[in-house]
Protein backbone atom coordinates (compact mmCIF):
# COMPACT_ATOMS: atom_id res chain seq x y z
CA UNK A 1 0.00 0.00 0.00
CA UNK A 2 3.11 2.17 0.77
CA UNK A 3 4.19 1.61 -2.69
CA UNK A 4 0.84 1.87 -4.30
CA UNK A 5 -0.05 5.56 -2.54
CA UNK A 6 3.21 6.53 -3.56
CA UNK A 7 2.64 5.29 -7.20
CA UNK A 8 -0.28 7.73 -7.16
CA UNK A 9 1.21 10.96 -5.09
CA UNK A 10 4.03 11.07 -7.54
CA UNK A 11 1.63 10.64 -10.75
CA UNK A 12 3.49 7.12 -11.78
CA UNK A 13 -0.45 5.87 -11.72
CA UNK A 14 -2.83 8.41 -12.46
CA UNK A 15 -6.15 9.47 -10.49
CA UNK A 16 -8.74 11.05 -12.97
CA UNK A 17 -10.52 13.94 -11.88
CA UNK A 18 -14.35 14.92 -12.33
CA UNK A 19 -16.05 17.93 -13.25
CA UNK A 20 -19.05 17.15 -10.84
CA UNK A 21 -18.40 17.14 -7.39
CA UNK A 22 -17.61 14.15 -5.66
CA UNK A 23 -17.52 13.34 -2.10
CA UNK A 24 -15.87 10.18 -0.78
CA UNK A 25 -16.82 8.97 2.73
CA UNK A 26 -14.23 5.80 3.74
CA UNK A 27 -11.97 4.45 6.60
CA UNK A 28 -8.35 3.36 6.69
CA UNK A 29 -9.29 0.29 9.36
CA UNK A 30 -11.46 -2.42 7.93
CA UNK A 31 -15.14 -2.12 8.51
CA UNK A 32 -17.49 -0.76 11.47
CA UNK A 33 -16.78 2.79 11.71
CA UNK A 34 -20.23 3.43 10.20
CA UNK A 35 -19.77 4.77 6.68
CA UNK A 36 -23.32 3.79 5.54
CA UNK A 37 -25.22 6.28 8.29
CA UNK A 38 -23.02 9.24 7.86
CA UNK A 39 -23.58 8.33 3.49
CA UNK A 40 -27.24 8.59 4.69
CA UNK A 41 -26.37 11.58 6.63
CA UNK A 42 -24.83 13.63 3.97
CA UNK A 43 -27.80 12.37 1.09
CA UNK A 44 -30.26 13.77 3.82
CA UNK A 45 -28.59 16.95 4.21
CA UNK A 46 -28.27 17.93 0.62
CA UNK A 47 -31.49 16.09 -0.78
CA UNK A 48 -33.85 18.66 -0.17
CA UNK A 49 -31.79 20.91 -3.29
CA UNK A 50 -29.64 18.65 -5.00
CA UNK A 51 -29.98 15.40 -7.29
CA UNK A 52 -27.44 12.74 -5.39
CA UNK A 53 -26.35 9.80 -6.59
CA UNK A 54 -24.56 7.19 -4.37
CA UNK A 55 -21.97 4.90 -6.11
CA UNK A 56 -20.64 2.10 -4.10
CA UNK A 57 -18.36 -1.68 -5.30
CA UNK A 58 -21.05 -2.84 -3.76
CA UNK A 59 -19.50 -5.74 -1.41
CA UNK A 60 -20.96 -9.44 -1.46
CA UNK A 61 -23.76 -8.44 -4.72
CA UNK A 62 -23.80 -11.81 -7.18
CA UNK A 63 -23.37 -9.24 -10.36
CA UNK A 64 -20.63 -7.94 -12.28
CA UNK A 65 -19.95 -4.35 -13.75
CA UNK A 66 -21.87 -1.33 -13.54
CA UNK A 67 -25.61 -1.56 -12.17
CA UNK A 68 -28.50 1.27 -11.70
CA UNK A 69 -30.47 0.40 -9.26
CA UNK A 70 -34.26 1.31 -10.08
CA UNK A 71 -37.85 -0.42 -8.74
CA UNK A 72 -37.08 -4.24 -9.67
CA UNK A 73 -32.95 -3.99 -8.26
CA UNK A 74 -32.94 -7.12 -6.05
CA UNK A 75 -30.41 -7.20 -3.30
CA UNK A 76 -28.23 -10.01 -4.66
CA UNK A 77 -27.53 -7.55 -7.67
CA UNK A 78 -26.07 -4.03 -5.70
CA UNK A 79 -25.36 -5.72 -2.35
CA UNK A 80 -27.05 -5.04 1.47
CA UNK A 81 -25.91 -1.74 1.66
CA UNK A 82 -26.58 0.36 -1.21
CA UNK A 83 -30.05 -1.29 -1.57
CA UNK A 84 -30.72 -0.53 2.12
CA UNK A 85 -30.39 3.59 0.96
CA UNK A 86 -32.20 2.97 -2.17
CA UNK A 87 -34.80 1.23 0.10
CA UNK A 88 -34.93 4.31 2.04
CA UNK A 89 -34.52 7.17 -0.27
CA UNK A 90 -36.11 6.66 -3.51
CA UNK A 91 -34.98 9.84 -4.69
CA UNK A 92 -31.24 9.00 -4.86
CA UNK A 93 -29.46 7.70 -7.34
CA UNK A 94 -27.80 4.19 -6.28
CA UNK A 95 -25.27 2.99 -8.70
CA UNK A 96 -22.86 0.17 -7.97
CA UNK A 97 -19.77 -0.56 -9.88
CA UNK A 98 -15.93 -2.27 -9.48
CA UNK A 99 -14.15 0.60 -11.03
CA UNK A 100 -15.41 3.72 -10.06
CA UNK A 101 -14.34 6.00 -12.92
CA UNK A 102 -16.36 3.91 -14.94
CA UNK A 103 -19.21 4.05 -12.70
CA UNK A 104 -18.77 7.77 -12.32
CA UNK A 105 -18.79 8.19 -16.23
CA UNK A 106 -21.64 5.85 -16.35
CA UNK A 107 -24.04 7.87 -13.87
CA UNK A 108 -23.11 11.41 -15.44
CA UNK A 109 -24.30 9.51 -18.60
CA UNK A 110 -27.61 7.62 -17.62
CA UNK A 111 -28.48 10.24 -14.96
CA UNK A 112 -29.67 13.15 -16.35
CA UNK A 113 -29.15 16.94 -13.95
CA UNK A 114 -27.10 15.18 -11.49
CA UNK A 115 -25.51 17.58 -8.85
CA UNK A 116 -23.41 15.74 -6.65
CA UNK A 117 -21.85 11.67 -6.41
CA UNK A 118 -21.05 10.22 -2.84
CA UNK A 119 -18.23 7.48 -2.92
CA UNK A 120 -19.35 5.14 -0.58
CA UNK A 121 -16.13 3.27 0.57
CA UNK A 122 -13.66 4.67 -1.97
CA UNK A 123 -10.78 6.26 0.11
CA UNK A 124 -8.19 3.36 -0.80
CA UNK A 125 -9.91 3.83 -4.67
CA UNK A 126 -6.69 6.26 -5.88
CA UNK A 127 -7.95 5.87 -9.71
CA UNK A 128 -10.35 8.16 -8.71
CA UNK A 129 -9.61 12.07 -7.48
CA UNK A 130 -12.55 12.84 -5.29
CA UNK A 131 -12.93 16.37 -4.16
CA UNK A 132 -13.81 16.14 -1.02
CA UNK A 133 -12.54 13.36 1.04
CA UNK A 134 -14.05 12.19 4.35
CA UNK A 135 -12.17 10.04 6.90
CA UNK A 136 -14.28 8.30 9.52
CA UNK A 137 -12.48 6.90 12.61
CA UNK A 138 -13.60 4.56 15.37
CA UNK A 139 -13.31 6.30 18.52
CA UNK A 140 -13.61 3.12 20.27
CA UNK A 141 -10.49 1.81 18.07
CA UNK A 142 -8.87 4.79 17.20
CA UNK A 143 -6.40 4.17 14.12
CA UNK A 144 -3.05 5.18 15.91
CA UNK A 145 -3.84 2.44 18.64
CA UNK A 146 -3.76 -0.24 15.57
CA UNK A 147 -1.52 -1.96 12.81
CA UNK A 148 -2.10 -2.35 9.21
CA UNK A 149 -3.01 -5.81 7.60
CA UNK A 150 -2.06 -8.80 8.90
CA UNK A 151 -1.31 -7.45 12.57
CA UNK A 152 -3.93 -4.88 12.97
CA UNK A 153 -6.97 -3.96 11.16
CA UNK A 154 -5.54 -0.89 9.22
CA UNK A 155 -5.86 -1.31 5.16
CA UNK A 156 -3.07 1.24 5.10
CA UNK A 157 -0.43 3.14 7.65
CA UNK A 158 -1.23 6.10 9.39
CA UNK A 159 0.12 8.25 6.35
CA UNK A 160 -3.05 8.04 4.75
CA UNK A 161 -4.84 10.38 6.69
CA UNK A 162 -2.75 13.19 4.59
CA UNK A 163 -5.41 12.29 2.25
CA UNK A 164 -7.93 13.49 4.48
CA UNK A 165 -10.29 17.04 4.19
CA UNK A 166 -12.01 16.39 7.21
CA UNK A 167 -11.79 13.62 10.00
CA UNK A 168 -14.79 12.32 11.74
CA UNK A 169 -14.74 10.46 15.02
CA UNK A 170 -17.34 8.53 15.12
CA UNK A 171 -19.44 6.36 17.78
CA UNK A 172 -18.74 8.83 19.98
CA UNK A 173 -20.64 8.21 22.87
CA UNK A 174 -19.13 9.36 26.10
CA UNK A 175 -16.44 11.20 24.72
CA UNK A 176 -14.75 14.22 27.08
CA UNK A 177 -13.88 17.74 25.56
CA UNK A 178 -10.15 16.53 26.86
CA UNK A 179 -10.54 13.48 24.35
CA UNK A 180 -11.68 15.26 21.48
CA UNK A 181 -9.09 18.18 21.90
CA UNK A 182 -6.84 15.68 22.04
CA UNK A 183 -7.74 14.38 18.94
CA UNK A 184 -7.82 17.26 17.06
CA UNK A 185 -4.24 17.31 18.07
CA UNK A 186 -3.17 14.31 17.02
CA UNK A 187 -4.95 14.85 13.45
CA UNK A 188 -3.09 18.26 13.06
CA UNK A 189 0.27 16.30 13.54
CA UNK A 190 -0.72 15.10 10.44
CA UNK A 191 -2.90 17.85 8.50
CA UNK A 192 -4.43 20.83 9.58
CA UNK A 193 -7.79 19.92 8.65
CA UNK A 194 -11.86 20.31 10.75
CA UNK A 195 -12.41 17.21 12.85
CA UNK A 196 -15.51 16.32 13.84
CA UNK A 197 -17.38 13.81 16.29
CA UNK A 198 -19.98 12.22 16.06
CA UNK A 199 -22.85 9.50 17.92
CA UNK A 200 -25.29 7.00 16.32
CA UNK A 201 -29.01 8.09 17.56
CA UNK A 202 -31.11 5.09 17.54
CA UNK A 203 -34.82 5.33 16.54
CA UNK A 204 -38.08 3.52 17.51
CA UNK A 205 -37.97 -0.35 16.39
CA UNK A 206 -40.89 -0.67 13.40
CA UNK A 207 -41.84 -4.13 11.97
CA UNK A 208 -39.94 -5.54 9.40
CA UNK A 209 -43.41 -7.42 7.96
CA UNK A 210 -46.65 -5.45 8.03
CA UNK A 211 -47.57 -8.71 9.91
CA UNK A 212 -46.15 -7.35 13.10
CA UNK A 213 -47.89 -5.34 15.90
CA UNK A 214 -46.27 -1.73 15.29
CA UNK A 215 -45.45 -1.04 19.20
CA UNK A 216 -45.14 -5.24 20.05
CA UNK A 217 -41.49 -4.06 20.22
CA UNK A 218 -41.79 -1.58 22.98
CA UNK A 219 -43.48 -3.58 25.16
CA UNK A 220 -41.49 -6.90 24.96
CA UNK A 221 -39.26 -7.78 27.81
CA UNK A 222 -37.05 -10.19 25.50
CA UNK A 223 -35.35 -9.59 22.73
CA UNK A 224 -33.08 -12.19 20.26
CA UNK A 225 -30.44 -10.10 18.60
CA UNK A 226 -29.88 -11.45 15.00
CA UNK A 227 -26.75 -9.20 13.66
CA UNK A 228 -24.68 -9.65 10.20
CA UNK A 229 -22.60 -6.73 11.26
CA UNK A 230 -18.77 -5.74 12.17
CA UNK A 231 -19.04 -4.20 15.68
CA UNK A 232 -23.08 -5.06 17.29
CA UNK A 233 -21.71 -4.31 20.76
CA UNK A 234 -23.06 -1.14 21.01
CA UNK A 235 -27.00 -2.09 19.44
CA UNK A 236 -26.96 -4.82 22.39
CA UNK A 237 -26.06 -1.89 24.72
CA UNK A 238 -29.06 0.22 23.53
CA UNK A 239 -31.30 -2.32 23.85
CA UNK A 240 -30.52 -3.48 27.34
CA UNK A 241 -30.57 0.26 27.74
CA UNK A 242 -34.00 -0.09 27.37
CA UNK A 243 -34.61 -2.45 29.82
CA UNK A 244 -34.64 -5.45 27.85
CA UNK A 245 -33.00 -9.00 28.58
CA UNK A 246 -30.80 -9.62 25.16
CA UNK A 247 -29.85 -13.28 23.71
CA UNK A 248 -27.04 -12.92 21.00
CA UNK A 249 -26.69 -14.37 17.69
CA UNK A 250 -24.04 -12.91 15.69
CA UNK A 251 -23.20 -13.90 12.56
CA UNK A 252 -20.04 -12.40 10.44
CA UNK A 253 -20.47 -8.84 8.45
CA UNK A 254 -22.37 -8.92 5.30
CA UNK A 255 -23.82 -12.37 5.87
CA UNK A 256 -26.22 -13.49 3.50
CA UNK A 257 -28.77 -15.67 5.47
CA UNK A 258 -28.89 -19.66 4.81
CA UNK A 259 -32.13 -21.65 5.12
CA UNK A 260 -29.87 -23.69 8.40
CA UNK A 261 -29.52 -19.95 9.85
CA UNK A 262 -33.19 -19.28 9.32
CA UNK A 263 -34.01 -22.84 11.47
CA UNK A 264 -31.15 -21.94 13.97
CA UNK A 265 -33.18 -18.24 14.45
CA UNK A 266 -36.55 -20.12 15.01
CA UNK A 267 -34.96 -22.59 17.35
CA UNK A 268 -33.48 -19.80 19.63
CA UNK A 269 -36.75 -17.82 19.35
CA UNK A 270 -38.67 -20.97 20.30
CA UNK A 271 -36.39 -21.32 23.21
CA UNK A 272 -36.71 -18.43 24.99
CA UNK A 273 -39.82 -18.30 27.55
CA UNK A 274 -42.91 -16.58 27.60
CA UNK A 275 -44.60 -14.47 24.98
CA UNK A 276 -42.95 -11.30 25.92
CA UNK A 277 -40.09 -11.20 23.40
CA UNK A 278 -39.06 -10.15 19.87
CA UNK A 279 -36.49 -10.60 17.40
CA UNK A 280 -34.42 -7.47 16.70
CA UNK A 281 -32.14 -6.95 13.65
CA UNK A 282 -30.06 -4.04 12.34
CA UNK A 283 -31.50 -2.03 8.89
CA UNK A 284 -28.34 -4.31 6.64
CA UNK A 285 -29.59 -7.35 7.97
CA UNK A 286 -33.30 -6.69 7.39
CA UNK A 287 -32.55 -6.05 4.03
CA UNK A 288 -30.83 -9.06 3.75
CA UNK A 289 -33.71 -11.16 5.76
CA UNK A 290 -36.24 -9.53 3.17
CA UNK A 291 -35.27 -11.91 0.35
CA UNK A 292 -35.79 -14.85 2.41
CA UNK A 293 -39.17 -16.50 1.86
CA UNK A 294 -38.96 -19.38 3.93
CA UNK A 295 -39.40 -17.51 7.31
CA UNK A 296 -42.48 -18.94 9.58
CA UNK A 297 -45.40 -17.02 10.10
CA UNK A 298 -45.06 -16.50 13.66
CA UNK A 299 -41.12 -15.46 12.92
CA UNK A 300 -42.20 -12.57 10.20
CA UNK A 301 -44.07 -11.21 13.54
CA UNK A 302 -42.04 -10.89 15.21
CA UNK A 303 -38.79 -9.62 13.41
CA UNK A 304 -38.28 -5.86 14.45
CA UNK A 305 -35.50 -3.12 12.87
CA UNK A 306 -34.06 -0.87 14.82
CA UNK A 307 -32.47 2.65 12.97
CA UNK A 308 -30.05 4.67 13.29
CA UNK A 309 -28.75 7.87 12.23
CA UNK A 310 -25.62 9.74 12.66
CA UNK A 311 -25.72 13.12 14.85
CA UNK A 312 -22.52 15.87 14.84
CA UNK A 313 -21.74 16.38 18.56
CA UNK A 314 -22.05 20.02 19.87
CA UNK A 315 -23.04 23.43 18.38
CA UNK A 316 -20.81 21.68 15.33
CA UNK A 317 -23.26 20.26 12.96
CA UNK A 318 -23.88 23.60 11.21
CA UNK A 319 -20.09 23.74 10.49
CA UNK A 320 -19.86 20.66 9.41
CA UNK A 321 -22.98 21.15 7.13
CA UNK A 322 -21.74 24.35 5.62
CA UNK A 323 -18.26 22.60 4.60
CA UNK A 324 -20.27 19.91 2.46
CA UNK A 325 -22.85 22.60 0.98
CA UNK A 326 -20.39 25.48 0.02
CA UNK A 327 -17.75 22.53 -1.56
CA UNK A 328 -21.30 21.39 -3.69
CA UNK A 329 -21.93 24.49 -4.51
CA UNK A 330 -19.09 25.32 -6.37
CA UNK A 331 -19.70 22.78 -8.51
CA UNK A 332 -16.51 21.57 -9.10
CA UNK A 333 -14.15 18.59 -8.45
CA UNK A 334 -11.74 20.00 -6.73
CA UNK A 335 -11.53 20.69 -2.94
CA UNK A 336 -11.36 23.66 -1.22
CA UNK A 337 -11.73 23.02 1.81
CA UNK A 338 -7.33 22.36 2.11
CA UNK A 339 -4.97 22.52 0.12
CA UNK A 340 -1.76 20.26 -0.26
Amino acid sequence: MTARNWAFDTGVLKSRRFGIPTICVGNISVGGTGKTPHIEYIARMLGEHYRIAVLSRGYGRKSKGFVLADATTTMEQIGDEPFQIKNKYSGISVAVCEKRVTGIENLTSEVQGLDVILLDDAYQHRYVKAGLYILLIDSNRPIWQDCVLPFGRLRESLAGIRRADIVIMTKCGNITPEEQEWCRNYIKGWKDIPVFFSRMRYGNCYPLFKDAALHKADDARNVLLVTGIAKPGPLRAEIERRGKKVTMMQFGDHHNFTTADIDNIAARFDAIEGNSKVIMTTEKDATRLLQRDDLAQNIRESIYVMPIKVEILGDEEKMFNKIIEEYVTENSGDSRVSQK
